[in-house]
């Protein structure tokens, strides 16, 4: 099936019971046992017993996500749904990380990624990990140790929108006996399946594009059936990061319109980005889609499309961004991204992360914006009254 029938047919049947031409929201936290249980493992996530162990609208998310992943051809491809997107994050290190290993990571990340890699991991389990420009292969390679038993990067980063060539960093990895992780949250399946070009595990923060709704919140590893099982069984199970029923049930729902909505997204940041590279009170734009991204040329032959994403600095202090962000009337400043309505964040110049930030980044801070659905003439009027408030 094409990509688009999927997301509305992926996941869904008839429900027995009622007759329903939609899975019902099922908010059971136990299941029946069979007559005689004294053979089961309490701990089975194989069979139906306890919604911590995997429940029925977890299930048919992930029989969702697993076919957009693969656009319809799983083979022994699977998911595991958790209840955020950092508890997918962490379940992979969890899973696949021992005291002693080395991680390879973007030194542009989620911050939760951040910290776990810099702080929690190497003090509580002596796991330790060296942060590099994930887009320079090279510079992956030249991290690898012995000791290495994982390679994560984030393509497109969050908030520089920095690309890597999954490809390469893939075959380096698996030439050191790693695992590869791919966190695709900003890309989702419609722009980009990692697994497709050698990932060994993708991770999506739900609770963004996939949901897209701002209503709900949730994680998702997709990998070999081999792979998701010992997620399964170690860090969802046993840490209990499960996915609620009902969010579970909203994720669902929204990623109906997952690939109608980043096309329009796609449409509106570009027109969104180029207004903003061309007035001269704007300081930068980093978006993929933009000739002058360092990695235009590999997003565009890697990518289906640039994403929603874009990040760019008024000229002036701290001071000035919050007042133009202050000045916005259909852009809503808060955090989170993906949503329908376009959300903006402004980060100052000496953020933890700014360090492995580009030039103009540590020189202006940062404002990310999230473009949404809304049309965009409409985008670019609120931005240009806001910026004329602060300058004509």
């Amino acid at each position: 099936m094409h990509f688009d029938t999927l997301s509305v047919h992926a996941g869904n049947d008839i429900d027995p019971g009622t007759g329903a031409i939609r899975r019902p929201l099922v908010m059971a936290n136990s299941y029946a046992l069979p007559d005689d249980p004294s053979t089961l493992s309490w701990s089975d996530f194989g069979t139906p017993l306890y919604t911590r162990n995997g429940g029925a609208n977890q299930g048919w998310l992930e029989e969702k996500l697993t076919l957009l992943e693969t656009a319809g051809a799983p083979g022994n491809v699977d998911a595991v749904a958790l209840a955020s997107g950092v508890a997918a994050l962490h379940a992979v290190f969890f899973t696949f990380l021992r005291s002693g290993d080395h991680v390879v990571s973007s030194d542009v990340t989620y911050v939760a990624v951040f910290r776990l890699l810099t702080e929690l991991l190497p003090a509580k389990y002596g796991i330790t990990a060296t942060l590099v420009d994930s887009s320079d292969p090279e510079a992956v390679r030249a991290a690898i140790r012995p000791e290495t038993a994982l390679v994560h990067i984030e393509t497109p980063a969050n908030p520089t929108t920095r690309i890597t060539d999954v490809a390469a960093v893939a075959e380096i990895a698996h030439a050191a006996g790693a695992l590869l992780s791919v966190d695709a949250t900003f890309a989702t399946p419609v722009l980009q399946r990692p697994l497709e070009l050698g990932a060994d595990l993708v991770v999506h923060s739900l609770t963004k594009y996939v949901n897209g709704h701002g209503d709900a919140m949730g994680g998702a590893i997709i990998g070999d059936r081999a792979l998701t099982d010992r997620v399964r069984a170690e860090a969802m199970v046993n840490v209990g990061g499960a996915i609620s029923p009902f969010n579970a049930w909203l994720i669902m729902r929204g990623a109906v319109t997952l690939p109608l909505r980043m096309r329009q997204h796609c449409a509106n940041a570009q027109a969104v980005a180029e207004f903003l590279e061309a007035d001269p009170r704007i300081a930068y734009v980093a978006y993929p889609g933009l000739p002058s991204h360092p990695q235009h040329a590999l997003a565009a032959r890697t990518m289906s499309g640039f994403g929603g994403m874009l990040a760019f600095a008024v000229r002036g202090d701290a001071d000035t961004q919050n007042r133009f962000v202050a000045a916005l009337t259909v852009v809503t400043s808060a955090v989170s991204l993906g949503h329908d309505e376009s959300l903006i964040v402004h980060v100052a110049g000496d953020d933890e992360r700014a360090g492995s930030y580009p030039e103009p980044f540590r020189t202006w801070g940062h404002l990310r914006l999230s473009v949404g659905l809304e049309d965009p003439g409409d985008l670019i009027a609120d931005l240009t009254q806001a910026l004329d408030s602060l300058e004509p």
